[in-house]
């Protein structure tokens, strides 16, 4: 009988012991799992930067080269350069920006903005010279994604004029591309392209005041249009997008 007792308060203690975990390995668990959490939300940032780049990818191979306007898609650094039958072009400066921006039923997505400097060939130079005299000049240019989320046909400018910070101001007209963007959109459908505008351009656009030399782009603002249905009513308002370089 004793030695059952025995037993029994052999085994009460151990569970007892068992019941009251050492702190320090409470803080040790909660320190992996800490980690662990750390871990996870690093890899879903990760995945989600992955998805960005891929959909950036997925639109540039999905591109088709502009008929006035050398291909600029392998241009990713400062300096590089492309030559094509369009003329040549490099890369002055680049922004990656893969934001979203929604204008009532409008997602607009701006991927990448850049400033360019093109020497167009000899044979595109009467192309531009509506737009300015100079032989070789430095335009933006914006590559974005439209995206009409309702049912419903609308019409929609991604770019309806746009500002730098050297005073200049251009509307939709100036564009370069003319890659369609602007206007009607059919419910449920996707546009990408992209829009370019020249700058410091001597001779050709209406301007505050000439200026005698080159101005370093820093920024550009982006207005959209309104947002029209297909009856011609604004049902949506414009937004302002600013870019840094």
């Amino acid at each position: 009988m004793k030695q059952a007792l025995s037993i029994l308060f052999i085994i009460m203690l151990l569970v007892g012991c068992s019941s009251n975990p050492d702190p320090k390995n409470n803080e040790k668990n909660i320190e992996n799992e800490t980690q662990i959490e750390n871990s996870v939300v690093k890899k879903d940032n990760e995945i989600e930067q992955q998805t960005k780049q891929q959909q950036t990818t997925d639109i540039t191979d999905e591109y088709q080269p502009n008929s006035q306007v050398t291909d600029d898609r392998s241009l990713l650094k400062v300096g590089q350069s492309y030559t094509d039958d369009k003329g040549e072009a490099t890369l002055k400066a680049i922004k990656k920006i893969n934001k979203t921006y929604k204008v009532g039923s409008i997602e607009l997505t701006v991927r990448e903005a850049k400033l360019i400097h093109l020497r167009p060939d000899y044979s595109m130079i009467d192309y531009f010279h509506v737009l300015t005299h100079d032989e070789e000049f430095d335009f933006v240019k914006v590559l974005v994604e439209i995206k009409n989320k309702s049912t419903e046909k609308v019409s929609f400018a991604p770019i309806a004029l746009l500002k730098t910070n050297t005073g200049e101001t251009f509307d939709w007209q100036k564009d370069i591309y003319l890659e369609e963007l602007n206007g009607e959109i059919e419910g449920n459908a996707t546009k990408f392209g992209n829009l370019g505008f020249i700058v410091n351009a001597t001779g050709g656009h209406a301007r505050k005041e000439e200026h005698k030399e080159a101005k370093d782009i820093k920024w550009i603002e982006i207005i959209t249009s309104d947002v029209f249905d297909k009856n011609e009513k604004k049902i949506s308002e414009a937004q302002k997008i600013k870019i840094e370089f």
